[in-house]
């Protein structure tokens, strides 16, 4: 499924603008169409994926618990 600009920004979360420059930059794929720029919906999946995977990874050392503090004396 292909997306406008407008429709990635809202799928995405982020401005048009931001979206305009990954465009022009070659880091988002599109094909312009001679009015405007059509991106593929289905090349974000693998973000996503990676997003969730990190998330899960920070969730996890997150809730590991400290280890117990050695009692050093201060020689000072």
């Amino acid at each position: 499924m292909y997306l406008s600009v407008k429709e990635t920004a809202d799928y995405l979360s982020m401005p048009e603008s931001y979206v305009e420059n990954m465009i022009r930059q070659k880091k988002i794929r599109a094909i312009h169409d001679g009015e405007q720029y059509l991106i593929y919906k289905e090349q974000f999946n693998n973000h996503f994926e990676q997003m969730e995977k990190y998330k899960k990874l920070v969730a996890e050392i997150r809730s590991e618990p400290l280890p117990e503090d050695p009692d050093i004396k201060d020689e000072d």
